[in-house]
């Protein structure tokens, strides 16, 4: 089957971590004869995964790019990382590929690990095959595997070749079109064979379910089928490149990376069905962008890179947009960059110092609706070590907010902390690597301190003056407030009650002051909320009397007064959203309760067959580490939302605890 050369096209790789995928991305380069000589994640000289964070991890900690030419064909191949908590980049990922191959093992206990990101793909509408991996090991169970799968996908997953076995090994492959049966031979192409005799009815069963399932998107194939008329090879391959595109089905091949088995057939589906760009650009709603960048670098003396995929036309070197003007356009191969002067539709590539264009940025029109990036479940404090530059950690922050949009950095106005939000522990330990490695940064950090608050149980009235002499004009302010408690969530209100001018109109707003001033840490050393002040009378002197001395006043009298108000810790509750599959729904239940959690109750979540939603109230001085603690009851894959719900008393020992190290 001949095939005309197609614009230059471009799929990701995506999956479980520790499914293969950075091997499968080495080992289509080289069946592609862009390498010669196929690199190991193991032995650390692999194109993908060759940051210093990834090498020292064995595992890729970022998007990798790969680039070669198959049978005349253009390919960029995105490699994205398999960790939970690098997800945010598997889906920049499929917001510009023409199709997306999902990598897992051929073990059906470990289905529910791709589970996320089958859904992920469905929601998105994204043309998608699978590609069951590591089929030298545990004899490749690829019946019980789809089965497991089956259950994930919105779509039927659609077997295109059976395996052919000498005792428990996988040897080869049966195509389910072509009806050849091919031997597999390790680091070299497959070859023709006989088709084994014992495999002839199972091959005819497992091609009869292809066709059956295809024909239900086409009727002409259905009419075929009821009449017994077998259909030519050339329609089976017409329909399932038709319905790929549409994202019908889900095709799945199967093969070992390792060993590069399987390697050239997956490459001959992609060559035959994977979508050109304008098909892409159609599905993803792209109006005239020339072009949308999906993965923002700083590369050192590079500066800021743009990796964006051109939708239409041609993107030259020193193109001018309108957020700027491109000085650079490369190539890229892993961590190498390759200087080009033009791009076409389809290319994906990197371009130099667009200093006012981020992630998800469309470039010379209007590009596909990028979506939100992931919330933050994980925080840490950062600060620098001894008396070091802060600007520079700030800046540093933001570069590395730039290239992974998944990360957050906030400064906490009540704890004067910088926190930086990200997927996981690891995920931020990545970052912090990051920053004293490329950034040359001496960081540290911390578990974040919890933004509690104090109120009061009971009122009080008091009377306080500040007076000081000293040579020229002193200083003299005398109020008298009352202090009240207000309802949970009322905050703080000031009023004022002078009569006969004890307390001059232009002297007021200064006692305000003074009061909100003190409010920033009350007699437990907490910000204190819910609360009102009122001032009731005063005195002043026509001469020492200012601004500062009613200031000074009213804050001498909140000082005197609070602790004797029923000082009250409150602390900050959370309601908690956590997503899990059903059969560990308990686990989860379990983790919650332990953490004081109130559970409120649980429903199957919408639009997740077998999956569970169990909402909680839930301090937040408890979810530091609770994704870490549910992943590890829910194979990785529970995970939850959360939002500040309200405050709530908090007393006896972990009260006192909480007092004594805010004061110790």
């Amino acid at each position: 089957m001949t095939k005309a050369a197609s614009s230059p096209r471009c799929v990701a790789l995506v999956g479980p971590y520790l499914s293969g995928k950075t091997t499968l991305m080495e080992s289509m380069l080289m069946a592609a004869g862009a390498l010669h000589r196929k690199g190991s994640v193991r032995q650390g000289n692999s194109v993908g995964d060759a940051s210093p964070e990834a090498r020292q991890r064995q595992m890729s900690t970022e998007l990798n790019v790969g680039h070669c030419d198959y049978l005349g064909d253009s390919w960029s191949i995105l490699d994205c990382p398999g960790s939970v908590e690098l997800l945010q980049e598997s889906l920049n990922a499929l917001m510009v590929a023409d199709a997306v191959v999902v990598v897992c093992e051929g073990d059906p206990s470990k289905a529910l690990t791709v589970g996320p990101v089958l859904r992920m793909l469905d929601d998105h509408d994204v043309p998608h095959m699978l590609f069951i991996n590591k089929m030298d090991l545990l004899g490749g169970q690829v019946k019980e595997t789809l089965e497991a799968l089956q259950e994930h996908s919105k779509h039927p997953l659609v077997l295109r070749e059976i395996p052919i076995r000498e005792g428990d090994q996988v040897v080869g492959h049966v195509d389910l079109v072509s009806e050849r049966a091919f031997k597999w031979r390790d680091h070299a192409e497959s070859e023709l064979m006989e088709m084994p005799a014992a495999l002839a009815a199972r091959e005819h069963g497992a091609r009869d379910e292809l066709l059956e399932t295809l024909a239900d998107y086409d009727d002409t194939l259905m009419e075929e089928l009821l009449e017994d008329v077998a259909p030519d090879t050339s329609e089976i391959y017409e329909n399932l490149a038709r319905d790929l595109v549409h994202d019908d089905i889900v095709p799945v091949f199967f093969g070992s990376a390792e060993h590069d088995n399987g390697i050239r057939r997956l490459w001959k589906a992609l060559r035959h069905e994977c979508p050109e760009v304008s098909l892409t650009a159609q599905r993803l709603g792209v109006k005239d962008a020339a072009a949308q960048v999906f993965k923002t670098l700083h590369a050192g003396h590079q500066g800021k890179l743009s990796i964006a995929r051109v939708w239409q036309g041609e993107v030259k070197d020193g193109q001018t947009f309108d957020q700027g003007r491109v000085s650079g356009l490369f190539k890229v191969q892993g961590q190498s960059f390759e200087k080009s002067k033009t791009a076409q539709a389809g290319d994906v590539v990197a371009l130099a110092r667009l200093e006012n264009v981020g992630t998800g940025d469309a470039l010379g029109g209007t590009g596909t609706e990028w979506p939100e990036p992931l919330k933050g479940l994980y925080s840490m404090s950062v600060q620098m070590q001894g008396h070091a530059d802060d600007v520079k950690l700030s800046q540093a922050l933001q570069k590395l907010c730039d290239e992974d949009p998944s990360l957050v950095v906030e400064h906490q106005d009540s704890t004067g902390e910088l926190v930086l939000w990200g997927q996981g522990e690891m995920h931020l330990r990545i970052a912090m690597d990051k920053l004293t490695g490329r950034h040359g940064l001496s960081v540290q950090s911390k578990r974040p301190q919890v933004p509690y608050k104090e109120t009061i149980a009971k009122g009080a009235k008091h009377r306080a003056r500040h007076k000081k002499q000293s040579g020229g004009h002193g200083e003299f302010g005398d109020v008298e407030i009352v202090i009240a408690p207000l309802n949970r969530g009322e905050g703080f209100q000031f009023e004022e009650k002078i009569h006969g001018g004890t307390v001059p109109r232009q002297y007021i707003p200064s006692v305000e002051a003074g009061v909100k001033e003190y409010l920033g840490r009350g007699p437990l050393g907490f910000p204190v909320v819910d609360i009102q002040v009122t001032l009731t009378d005063g005195q002043y002197h026509n001469v020492d009397s200012s601004d500062f001395a009613f200031k000074k006043a009213a804050q001498l009298a909140m000082r005197e007064a609070m602790p004797g108000c029923q000082p009250v810790l409150l602390e900050p509750i959370n309601e908690v959203k956590v997503s899990i599959p059903n059969a560990y729904t308990s686990n989860a239940q379990r983790v919650i309760s332990s953490r004081r959690g109130q559970i409120l109750g649980f429903n199957p979540r919408d639009g997740w067959q077998g999956w569970d939603e169990v909402t909680a109230y839930l301090p937040a001085s408890e979810m530091h580490d609770l994704i870490i603690d549910l992943r590890s009851q829910t194979l990785g894959v529970g995970t939850f939302d959360f939002r500040f719900d309200h405050l709530q008393e908090l007393v006896g020992k972990n009260a006192e605890q909480v007092v004594a190290e805010r004061n110790g």
